[in-house]
């Protein structure tokens, strides 16, 4: 009888003690940054901000950037979880794909985080973000403002990104009742593999040729996306004459809303959106509870959701990054 129990009674002290060691200090929490890609500008600023400000609430990140590949971000989540970090803070690259692996996580007890971009169909704890869709609407109604008529071409994000859509959504907010009109016509529409920026020029340089230049807006879901939509039009002499929206304030973009060839930006205070991640994460890993202004479905639950406010950027009010200190006058003006 005894010799059948123990093994029972030791097996059970394992499992307690891997329990235990999984989440030992709740002041001392271990965080895992899942990060899409680390080769886009924008993620190196939130990585920065963000393990600046877990540190000094007494956390330790460990961050991992998939350098946007669907298999090896799922790899990477599921090493941080065999690690038994106590929470992960996630950029999905491909935001239907992590539901099992987050199921793992919160089996462990490891609180999930999804970071910028809503991971459908998952059990999350807490989405933070910009108004992704409020975004969205800036980006056309600042073409929209500049050119009233015309033809309009939409560059949208990569497919496997919520946000792309979301995007979406804002932009014919404000398009759809001008084609109602008759005033816009959208000649065509695609999105880009990736934000991939070649890809982007490529997808404008066809849209270009099929339509014979005849293009006034093109509406572009990033300052990526927008470079390379701006490479082809500079093939064809059309810089600063077609209208090219973005988004993420990127050095390159906001050096091209200074110099007139992209129409504008939308500037998202990293540091802000970094810091209250960090500060989320932590406060659910103690067993508190953050702060949030609204809720998100994502297909699965209606997620506790936190959305900070985005600010436009065009030529006139540039000054707003410089005096964020995000960016100094003479690396957007060169002087």
């Amino acid at each position: 009888m005894i010799s059948h129990a123990l093994p029972t009674l030791f097996a059970a002290a394992l499992l307690s003690l891997a329990a235990s060691s999984a989440h030992a200090s709740k002041q001392a929490p271990v965080i895992g940054f899942s990060i899409d890609d680390l080769r886009v500008e924008r993620w190196t600023h939130d990585r920065d901000y963000f393990v600046e400000a877990a540190q000094k609430m007494g956390a330790t990140v460990n961050v991992q950037s998939a350098n946007a590949n669907e298999a090896k971000q799922i790899a990477q989540i599921e090493n941080l979880i065999a690690q038994n970090v106590d929470a992960l803070v996630i950029v999905p690259f491909n935001s239907k794909v992590l539901s099992n692996a987050i199921a793992s996580a919160k089996k462990k007890g490891i609180r999930v985080v999804s970071y910028d971009r809503l991971i459908l169909n998952a059990d999350v704890d807490a989405y933070i973000s910009f108004d992704n869709e409020k975004i969205g609407e800036m980006q056309a109604q600042a073409l929209v403002k500049l050119a009233p008529k015309g033809n309009y071409f939409l560059l949208g994000g990569a497919s496997t990104d919520n946000n792309s859509r979301m995007f979406r959504a804002g932009q014919m907010k404000v398009l759809q009742p001008l084609v109602d009109k008759g005033d816009i016509k959208i000649v065509g529409q695609q999105w880009t593999p990736e934000w991939d920026p070649m890809k982007a020029q490529s997808i404008v340089e066809n849209a270009l040729t099929a339509n014979g230049n005849n293009i006034q807006g093109i509406v572009a879901s990033n300052d990526g996306t927008a470079g390379g939509a701006i490479q082809a039009l500079n093939g064809q002499k059309l810089a600063g004459k077609v209208l090219v929206s973005g988004q993420d304030a990127d050095l390159a973009g906001v050096r091209r809303v200074a110099e007139g060839t992209q129409a504008m930006t939308v500037y998202k205070p990293i540091k802000q959106i970094a810091s209250s991640a960090a500060e989320m994460a932590i406060t659910l890993v103690k067993g508190g509870k953050p702060k949030f202004n609204t809720k998100l479905n994502n297909g699965k639950k209606d997620v506790e959701t936190l959305l900070l406010t985005p600010t436009l950027l065009t030529k006139d009010t540039l000054d707003i990054v410089i005096q964020d200190g995000f960016y100094t006058h003479q690396q957007i003006f060169g002087k």
